[in-house]
């Protein structure tokens, strides 16, 4: 058996704010959707960070959301959240 250690599990240095790319088609309800998902996993979460792209056929929306995260299971709490909403096709 060796005893090397395992490398890191993230590059990523906590706290930070991290850029979550959201996507889905455009829906009324997306992106206060995407807001709550947010929220209540993250209380501190602003909305007003939110960077919104549309495609050029107007079919799909994208929101790169600015979190404050804390710690990798914080992070990995809200993607799986948001990856499992329906309305929501990719996280990035």
């Amino acid at each position: 058996m060796s005893d090397h250690k395992l490398p890191s599990e993230t590059l990523i240095e906590f706290p930070c704010h991290f850029p979550i790319k959201v996507m889905g088609e455009v829906h009324d309800a997306f992106t206060s959707t995407v807001i709550e998902i947010i929220k209540q996993k993250n209380e501190k979460f602003d909305p007003s960070t939110i960077e919104m792209k549309g495609s050029s056929e107007g079919r799909y929306i994208s929101l790169t959301c600015f979190v404050y995260v804390t710690s990798k299971p914080e992070l990995d709490d809200i993607y799986r959240s948001l990856s499992s909403h329906p309305m929501i096709k990719v996280v990035l």
